[in-house]
């Protein structure tokens, strides 16, 4: 049906982009395909059809808000030496007492994004932040296995970075 009746119509001579393409396929699908009987629906148009089981649908409530981490991707990687995992080609940098440990890392298959690390038991067990080489060309490891940063540089904070960390914060319920 949208390739004989939209497209049929549609003239790409006034299309400028792809949401101008989108907009005018939302507006076709709400003012003529949802108001147009179907054979498929014994005669009723889809906008009839869910008008019928409207009060029958059950609301997601405040499963909705978490219903997009039921699609994230897990991955199993082993933390290096280093405190840091490889994923898509990158390096990542993760809690350096993870050295040596396997664990998941949790990466968002829409905006192609590495949330976060966490154990094979869905544990959260800490950030996942790219790796700066330039900002961490001076940082060293001590003994301990705690972070030692030269006095000579300063940290360096990506505001980018800490705004989406607190974003996804607060989707997930944890409040900083």
């Amino acid at each position: 049906m949208v390739r004989d009746q939209f497209l049929s119509e549609l003239d790409p001579a006034r299309i400028d982009d792809l949401a101008d393409l989108n907009a005018r396929l939302w507006a076709w699908l709400e003012t003529v395909y949802h108001r147009r009987a179907h054979r498929g629906l014994n005669g009723r148009t889809p906008l009839e059809r869910w008008q019928q089981d409207r009060l029958q649908i059950r609301s997601l409530g405040r499963f909705a808000a978490e219903i997009d981490t039921l699609f994230q991707h897990r991955h199993r990687r082993k933390v290096r030496r280093d405190g840091t995992v490889a994923f898509a080609g990158r390096r990542f940098e993760v809690p350096y007492e993870l050295a040596g440990r396997e664990l998941m890392v949790v990466v968002d298959p829409h905006r192609e994004q590495v949330l976060r690390v966490e154990s094979e038991s869905g544990e959260a067990l800490g950030p996942a932040t790219p790796l700066d080489a330039l900002a961490n060309n001076r940082r060293t490891r001590n003994r301990g296995g705690s972070l030692a940063t030269t006095p000579a540089v300063a940290p360096v904070v990506n505001a980018v970075e800490l705004a989406l960390e607190r974003q996804q914060s607060l989707l997930l319920g944890e409040v900083r």
